[in-house]
């Protein structure tokens, strides 16, 4: 049975021979993912012609507007999304130090996004002075609400050892959680930390 597994996983690196990387850079972190939940309040109650118009028109000065009017009213993912578009400039100058107070405000509203995004500003030094430690203080508050992409990242800083002691274990335990979450990042770094374990 050790065997089968053995040549299983060397299979799937033959396969998929990638490298840990760090998922933690602004403009992937708040990519794709999330521009679903970017705009939901905006365009909840809108057809299909105004969805379609909102992204051909880009009217994100519109969308800003919005959560900044939801923030103020004390909705948590307001300030998320409004932070999200400090960050990026959409709608908004980009201001870093803007967002990293608003992912401050949201991470200690108990939402684990903020925490996640916060800890990206303090791993990269974005808007904050650069603080590993800070980073993994957050990355882990995020992984602990089940935020996936807090536990990919805590991964990542185990394996470099930034702000923590390197620990290929650990790593090993986070990226199973991410993978077994459904994230294949997750997935192919556990397959590069069987990989280095067989060297």
């Amino acid at each position: 049975m050790k065997k089968v597994v053995v040549l299983l996983v060397c299979i799937v690196i033959v396969l998929v021979r990638y490298t840990v990387f760090d998922k933690s850079d602004i403009e992937s972190s708040f990519g794709a993912k999330n521009d679903y939940k970017q705009e939901k309040a905006f365009y909840d109650n809108k057809t299909y012609e105004q969805e379609k118009a909102f992204y051909d028109n880009k009217e994100y000065d519109k969308t800003a507007e919005l959560y900044k009017k939801a923030c103020d009213g004390g909705e948590v993912l307001g300030c998320f999304n409004l932070g999200i578009m400090y960050a990026t400039g959409n709608g908004v100058e980009k201001d870093l130090g803007k967002a990293v107070q608003l992912f401050k405000k949201v991470c200690n509203g108990g939402e684990v996004r903020g925490c996640y995004n916060l800890g990206v500003m303090y791993e990269k030094g974005n808007g904050v002075e650069k603080n590993f430690s800070k980073a993994v203080e957050l990355y882990k508050k995020a992984c602990d609400g089940g935020e996936m992409l807090g536990c990919y990242n805590l991964g990542v800083m185990y394996v470099k050892g930034n702000g923590v002691e390197k620990d290929f274990s650990k790593a090993v335990q986070l990226f199973k959680k991410v993978c077994d979450g459904g994230d294949l990042d997750g997935c192919r770094n556990l397959v590069v930390m069987y990989e280095k374990a067989m060297e």
